[in-house]
Protein backbone atom coordinates (compact mmCIF):
# COMPACT_ATOMS: atom_id res chain seq x y z
CA UNK A 1 0.00 0.00 0.00
CA UNK A 2 2.73 2.47 0.96
CA UNK A 3 4.65 1.57 -2.22
CA UNK A 4 1.62 2.43 -4.36
CA UNK A 5 1.00 5.67 -2.48
CA UNK A 6 4.65 6.67 -2.79
CA UNK A 7 4.41 6.29 -6.55
CA UNK A 8 1.34 8.45 -6.83
CA UNK A 9 -0.98 5.61 -7.69
CA UNK A 10 -4.46 4.79 -6.49
CA UNK A 11 -4.02 2.07 -3.85
CA UNK A 12 -6.81 0.19 -5.58
CA UNK A 13 -4.93 0.14 -8.88
CA UNK A 14 -3.69 -3.45 -8.94
CA UNK A 15 -2.32 -3.09 -12.47
CA UNK A 16 1.00 -1.99 -10.97
CA UNK A 17 1.40 -5.49 -9.58
CA UNK A 18 1.59 -6.98 -13.08
CA UNK A 19 5.33 -6.42 -13.59
CA UNK A 20 6.02 -7.67 -10.05
CA UNK A 21 4.26 -10.93 -10.89
CA UNK A 22 6.39 -11.35 -14.00
CA UNK A 23 9.54 -10.95 -11.89
CA UNK A 24 8.19 -13.37 -9.28
CA UNK A 25 8.17 -16.07 -11.93
CA UNK A 26 11.93 -16.40 -11.42
CA UNK A 27 11.20 -18.60 -8.42
CA UNK A 28 10.90 -21.32 -11.04
CA UNK A 29 14.68 -21.50 -11.46
CA UNK A 30 15.42 -21.65 -7.73
CA UNK A 31 12.94 -24.48 -7.24
CA UNK A 32 14.41 -26.41 -10.17
CA UNK A 33 17.83 -26.22 -8.57
CA UNK A 34 16.53 -27.41 -5.20
CA UNK A 35 14.59 -30.28 -6.77
CA UNK A 36 17.55 -31.36 -8.90
CA UNK A 37 19.90 -31.40 -5.92
CA UNK A 38 17.65 -33.86 -4.11
CA UNK A 39 17.80 -36.57 -6.78
CA UNK A 40 19.39 -39.78 -5.47
CA UNK A 41 21.34 -40.01 -8.71
CA UNK A 42 22.91 -36.92 -10.29
CA UNK A 43 20.35 -34.93 -12.28
CA UNK A 44 21.60 -33.97 -15.74
CA UNK A 45 20.41 -30.76 -17.38
CA UNK A 46 21.48 -32.27 -20.69
CA UNK A 47 19.83 -35.67 -20.41
CA UNK A 48 16.88 -35.03 -18.07
CA UNK A 49 13.94 -32.79 -18.90
CA UNK A 50 12.42 -30.08 -16.74
CA UNK A 51 9.24 -32.12 -16.33
CA UNK A 52 11.28 -35.00 -14.89
CA UNK A 53 11.66 -32.85 -11.78
CA UNK A 54 7.89 -33.01 -11.29
CA UNK A 55 7.53 -36.73 -12.02
CA UNK A 56 5.78 -38.31 -9.04
CA UNK A 57 7.32 -41.81 -9.16
CA UNK A 58 10.79 -43.32 -9.09
CA UNK A 59 11.78 -45.56 -11.96
CA UNK A 60 12.40 -45.52 -15.68
CA UNK A 61 10.52 -42.92 -17.73
CA UNK A 62 11.08 -42.58 -21.49
CA UNK A 63 14.32 -44.49 -21.14
CA UNK A 64 15.63 -42.25 -18.34
CA UNK A 65 15.95 -42.94 -14.62
CA UNK A 66 13.65 -40.51 -12.84
CA UNK A 67 13.34 -40.00 -9.11
CA UNK A 68 12.43 -36.54 -7.78
CA UNK A 69 11.77 -36.47 -4.01
CA UNK A 70 10.73 -32.80 -4.27
CA UNK A 71 8.28 -33.40 -7.11
CA UNK A 72 5.45 -31.74 -5.16
CA UNK A 73 7.53 -28.59 -4.77
CA UNK A 74 8.40 -28.59 -8.47
CA UNK A 75 4.80 -29.12 -9.56
CA UNK A 76 3.75 -26.34 -7.22
CA UNK A 77 6.38 -24.12 -8.80
CA UNK A 78 4.92 -24.81 -12.25
CA UNK A 79 1.49 -23.80 -10.97
CA UNK A 80 2.80 -20.61 -9.35
CA UNK A 81 4.72 -19.70 -12.51
CA UNK A 82 1.61 -20.20 -14.62
CA UNK A 83 -0.47 -18.03 -12.30
CA UNK A 84 2.11 -15.22 -12.34
CA UNK A 85 2.17 -15.36 -16.14
CA UNK A 86 -1.62 -15.27 -16.40
CA UNK A 87 -2.37 -12.60 -13.79
CA UNK A 88 0.70 -10.56 -14.70
CA UNK A 89 -0.38 -10.48 -18.35
CA UNK A 90 -3.92 -9.44 -17.48
CA UNK A 91 -2.73 -6.58 -15.28
CA UNK A 92 0.04 -5.39 -17.61
CA UNK A 93 -2.30 -5.53 -20.61
CA UNK A 94 -4.82 -3.34 -18.78
CA UNK A 95 -2.14 -0.73 -18.10
CA UNK A 96 0.12 -0.94 -21.14
CA UNK A 97 -1.53 -3.19 -23.71
CA UNK A 98 -2.91 -0.67 -26.16
CA UNK A 99 -3.23 -1.89 -29.70
CA UNK A 100 -4.00 -5.20 -31.31
CA UNK A 101 -0.51 -6.61 -31.29
CA UNK A 102 0.09 -5.83 -27.63
CA UNK A 103 -3.28 -7.31 -26.70
CA UNK A 104 -2.53 -10.41 -28.76
CA UNK A 105 0.89 -10.81 -27.18
CA UNK A 106 -0.29 -10.53 -23.59
CA UNK A 107 -3.28 -12.76 -24.30
CA UNK A 108 -0.91 -15.42 -25.67
CA UNK A 109 1.28 -15.17 -22.57
CA UNK A 110 -1.83 -15.53 -20.40
CA UNK A 111 -2.87 -18.66 -22.28
CA UNK A 112 0.68 -19.94 -21.95
CA UNK A 113 0.35 -19.43 -18.21
CA UNK A 114 -2.69 -21.68 -18.20
CA UNK A 115 -0.59 -24.25 -20.01
CA UNK A 116 2.12 -24.07 -17.37
CA UNK A 117 -0.52 -24.58 -14.67
CA UNK A 118 -1.59 -27.73 -16.55
CA UNK A 119 2.02 -28.94 -16.51
CA UNK A 120 2.01 -28.71 -12.72
CA UNK A 121 -1.46 -30.16 -12.22
CA UNK A 122 -0.80 -33.05 -14.60
CA UNK A 123 2.80 -34.29 -14.13
CA UNK A 124 4.31 -36.10 -17.08
CA UNK A 125 3.57 -39.55 -15.61
CA UNK A 126 -0.07 -38.83 -14.69
CA UNK A 127 -1.98 -37.71 -17.79
CA UNK A 128 0.71 -37.39 -20.50
CA UNK A 129 -1.70 -35.98 -23.10
CA UNK A 130 -2.76 -33.07 -20.88
CA UNK A 131 0.80 -32.53 -19.70
CA UNK A 132 1.94 -32.37 -23.33
CA UNK A 133 -0.84 -29.95 -24.25
CA UNK A 134 0.08 -27.76 -21.31
CA UNK A 135 3.75 -27.59 -22.29
CA UNK A 136 2.89 -26.94 -25.94
CA UNK A 137 1.13 -23.66 -25.11
CA UNK A 138 4.14 -21.80 -23.69
CA UNK A 139 6.51 -23.47 -26.14
CA UNK A 140 4.53 -22.19 -29.12
CA UNK A 141 2.21 -19.31 -28.16
CA UNK A 142 4.44 -18.01 -25.41
CA UNK A 143 7.59 -17.75 -27.48
CA UNK A 144 5.74 -16.20 -30.42
CA UNK A 145 4.21 -13.72 -27.97
CA UNK A 146 7.67 -12.46 -27.00
CA UNK A 147 8.09 -11.16 -30.53
CA UNK A 148 4.69 -9.45 -30.50
CA UNK A 149 5.35 -7.83 -27.12
CA UNK A 150 8.81 -6.66 -28.18
CA UNK A 151 7.33 -4.97 -31.24
CA UNK A 152 4.35 -3.36 -29.52
CA UNK A 153 5.64 -2.35 -26.08
CA UNK A 154 7.82 0.73 -25.74
CA UNK A 155 11.24 -0.32 -24.54
CA UNK A 156 14.88 0.54 -25.25
CA UNK A 157 16.05 -0.68 -28.67
CA UNK A 158 18.56 -3.12 -27.19
CA UNK A 159 15.92 -4.69 -24.96
CA UNK A 160 13.49 -4.88 -27.89
CA UNK A 161 16.10 -6.69 -29.99
CA UNK A 162 17.04 -9.10 -27.18
CA UNK A 163 13.42 -10.05 -26.46
CA UNK A 164 12.64 -10.49 -30.16
CA UNK A 165 15.71 -12.63 -30.80
CA UNK A 166 14.96 -14.70 -27.71
CA UNK A 167 11.52 -15.52 -29.10
CA UNK A 168 12.95 -16.39 -32.49
CA UNK A 169 15.74 -18.54 -31.00
CA UNK A 170 13.27 -20.39 -28.77
CA UNK A 171 10.97 -21.14 -31.71
CA UNK A 172 13.88 -22.43 -33.79
CA UNK A 173 14.97 -24.60 -30.87
CA UNK A 174 11.38 -25.85 -30.60
CA UNK A 175 11.49 -27.01 -34.22
CA UNK A 176 14.70 -28.91 -33.46
CA UNK A 177 13.29 -30.33 -30.23
CA UNK A 178 10.04 -31.47 -31.87
CA UNK A 179 12.00 -33.25 -34.61
CA UNK A 180 14.32 -34.93 -32.08
CA UNK A 181 17.34 -32.98 -33.28
CA UNK A 182 18.99 -31.99 -30.04
CA UNK A 183 21.96 -30.17 -31.61
CA UNK A 184 24.43 -31.82 -29.26
CA UNK A 185 22.69 -30.38 -26.20
CA UNK A 186 20.72 -33.47 -25.24
CA UNK A 187 16.95 -33.62 -24.82
CA UNK A 188 17.02 -31.69 -21.57
CA UNK A 189 19.45 -29.12 -22.92
CA UNK A 190 17.49 -28.24 -26.05
CA UNK A 191 14.24 -28.14 -24.05
CA UNK A 192 15.79 -25.49 -21.85
CA UNK A 193 16.66 -23.39 -24.89
CA UNK A 194 12.94 -23.54 -25.72
CA UNK A 195 11.65 -22.89 -22.20
CA UNK A 196 14.03 -20.60 -20.36
CA UNK A 197 14.13 -17.48 -22.59
CA UNK A 198 10.42 -16.87 -22.06
CA UNK A 199 10.55 -16.78 -18.26
CA UNK A 200 13.75 -14.72 -18.27
CA UNK A 201 12.39 -12.21 -20.79
CA UNK A 202 9.14 -11.76 -18.87
CA UNK A 203 11.13 -11.07 -15.70
CA UNK A 204 13.32 -8.55 -17.53
CA UNK A 205 10.24 -6.86 -19.00
CA UNK A 206 8.75 -6.77 -15.52
CA UNK A 207 11.89 -5.11 -14.13
CA UNK A 208 11.81 -2.57 -16.95
CA UNK A 209 8.16 -1.69 -16.36
CA UNK A 210 8.82 -1.31 -12.63
CA UNK A 211 11.75 0.98 -13.37
CA UNK A 212 9.84 3.27 -15.74
CA UNK A 213 7.03 3.62 -13.18
CA UNK A 214 9.39 5.30 -10.71
CA UNK A 215 8.72 8.98 -9.86
CA UNK A 216 10.03 11.29 -12.55
CA UNK A 217 9.81 8.61 -15.22
CA UNK A 218 7.09 8.11 -17.80
CA UNK A 219 3.92 6.68 -16.24
CA UNK A 220 3.30 4.50 -19.22
CA UNK A 221 5.55 2.14 -21.09
CA UNK A 222 3.34 2.10 -24.14
CA UNK A 223 3.57 4.05 -27.35
CA UNK A 224 1.80 3.74 -30.62
CA UNK A 225 3.75 1.91 -33.27
CA UNK A 226 2.97 1.39 -36.97
CA UNK A 227 1.60 -2.02 -36.02
CA UNK A 228 -1.03 -0.38 -33.78
CA UNK A 229 -2.30 2.21 -36.18
CA UNK A 230 -5.38 0.20 -37.11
Amino acid sequence: MKWLQAHGSNPGDLTRLGPVLYVAGMQYFAVQLLAALRWPRPYSISRDTISDLGNTVCGTWNGRFVCSPLHDLMDGSFIVLGITMLLGSVLIARRHGKGRMATTGFTAIGLSGLGVVMVGVFPENSVPALHGLGSALPFTLGNAALIAIAISLAMPPLLRICVSLSGVAALLALAAYASSHYLGLGEGGIERVVAYPQTICLAVIGCYLIAVSQPGRSRTAHRTTPHQAH
